[in-house]
């Protein structure tokens, strides 16, 4: 089956989380964070090694300085590179294909794959995905497909030294390995937005660092 063939019913765009939690919590070899305080999912080896080296090589091809939504007057605060991956590339369909099986997440709600890539000595300081309904952009970024519900990402190296995803509020330290997948609800259970979702992606110390995200939003993504 492939990601294209689901039934609608098997899809969802993360507002109610339950029947992707469910579907999730049923994957052989998931790990699920034991935390009431978190909704937060981990599988290795999601993607294959030809798989992340191809995408590697995309990022390389599209990569810019990276930006935040609101500054903060901290120009230290993300001091990666992102680049958008074209929809339409083999491998970025192949990797929609494998999340969409995996987490029952609507590819209609999600934003486009974005890479990121950090050298010695970057990082992305302690932040939340969802945007802040207070926050000086928050109508620009979310008037048309609302805020976002879900957070996919996807180690696809493993650099010499640091590089760690961290999440403080629930003390968990995910360390990358390429193919490796972490998934999170960035609301509580009631719907709310979940500031424990925030996470800091930590310096490389050596080598370098390769991920991907996508985000899901509250209605289809219109850009």
């Amino acid at each position: 089956m492939t990601a294209m063939s689901l039934e609608s019913s098997e899809l969802g765009n993360g507002l109610d989380a339950a029947p992707i939690v469910a579907r999730l919590s049923a994957t052989p070899g998931i790990q699920r964070l034991p935390s009431p305080k978190l909704t937060l999912f981990v599988k290795r080896d999601v993607l294959p090694a030809s798989l992340c080296a191809e995408l590697m090589d995309r990022i390389d091809a599209v990569r810019r300085p990276s930006t935040i939504a609101d500054p903060n007057g901290d120009s230290a605060f993300r001091t990666s590179e992102t680049g958008d991956l074209p929809p339409d590339d083999p491998a970025v369909i192949d990797v929609e294909r494998r999340i969409a099986m995996l987490t029952g997440l609507s590819a209609i709600h999600g934003e486009p794959i974005q890479g990121q890539r950090y050298a010695v000595g970057q990082e992305f300081k302690a932040h939340t995905d969802y945007f802040d309904l207070n926050g000086a952009d928050y109508h620009r970024y979310c008037a048309v497909s609302g805020n976002r519900t879900w957070t996919v990402m996807l180690y696809l190296n493993t650099p010499e030294a640091g590089g760690a995803t961290r999440f403080k509020a629930v003390d968990k330290i995910i360390q990358p390995e390429p193919g490796k997948l972490v998934a999170w609800s960035n609301r509580r259970a009631d719907g709310s937005l979940n500031p424990a979702t925030l996470h800091q992606a930590m310096k490389v110390r050596a080598g370098v660092k390769y991920v991907i995200t996508k985000w899901y939003r509250e209605q289809p993504w219109r850009g």
